[in-house]
């Protein structure tokens, strides 16, 4: 039996992965799905203002801890690439396989900021023009209203990484090839002649986990 540990992408909660969840439990898996901090329901202002990309990282080691789960796949979309490196790094060999769904893949000092294309810093700009503080989700695409303002400091936050990542045994990038201005075209070229990585392709848009859950749910039962 596997372990998953689940982590949303940007303006997400853990129902993003709700299509995926009951195949891989049906599997015989066990399924942890997260809602980091500052994009809970009832998370206040101080909480979303406060929460960065240290926040996060913490918030999947502290499930880690509480569950007392090791020998875990930790998965991350897009964003979620941000804080399942930065977890990883700092997890002491509980994480035996990483999958980065469409996400960012972080070098030591990069930020989404720093990753993403012009395209979505303009959209963190004018996301955070009201409060100064948290990205209101983008218009088009996917308009769940379920979507919550995302604390800007997560997006801004530069990762520290000692190298503890990269001796995850399994790693791998999934790179969602139907869909416009993809910020990930560069990270599926860097990453495809590194010997430590595995790249998947597959022909959706960037919400593969709703487009296609069976997909999704395949690649990450591939043992």
């Amino acid at each position: 039996m596997a372990t998953f540990v689940l982590v949303p992408g940007g303006w997400k909660g853990s129902w993003a992965y709700e299509a995926v969840v009951p195949l891989l439990e049906r599997a015989g898996h066990a399924v942890h799905a997260l809602t980091l901090t500052g994009l809970r329901p009832d998370d206040d202002e101080a909480t979303v203002a406060t929460a960065n990309l240290d926040t996060h990282a913490g918030d999947v080691l502290r499930l880690l801890d509480r569950a007392h789960l090791t020998g875990v796949t930790l998965v991350g979309h897009s964003y979620g690439g941000m804080a399942i490196a930065a977890a990883a790094d700092r997890a002491a060999g509980r994480i035996t396989r990483l999958v980065h769904l469409d996400a960012c893949v972080p070098r030591d000092g990069e930020s989404w900021w720093s990753s993403m294309n012009d395209h979505f810093r303009q959209l963190c700009v004018s996301g955070a023009a009201a409060t100064g503080y948290a990205v209101q989700p983008p218009a088009g695409g996917s308009n769940d209203p379920r979507r919550r303002p995302q604390p800007l400091a997560s997006f801004l936050q530069a990762v520290r990484l000692t190298g503890a990542v990269d001796r995850v045994p399994r790693r791998e990038f999934v790179y969602c090839s139907g869909w416009d201005r993809t910020p990930f075209a560069g990270v599926r070229s860097r990453l495809l002649v590194d010997p430590g990585w595995r790249v998947h392709d597959i022909p959706t848009g960037h919400d593969a986990m709703h487009e296609a859950p069976e997909t999704v749910a395949a690649l990450l039962l591939d043992e």
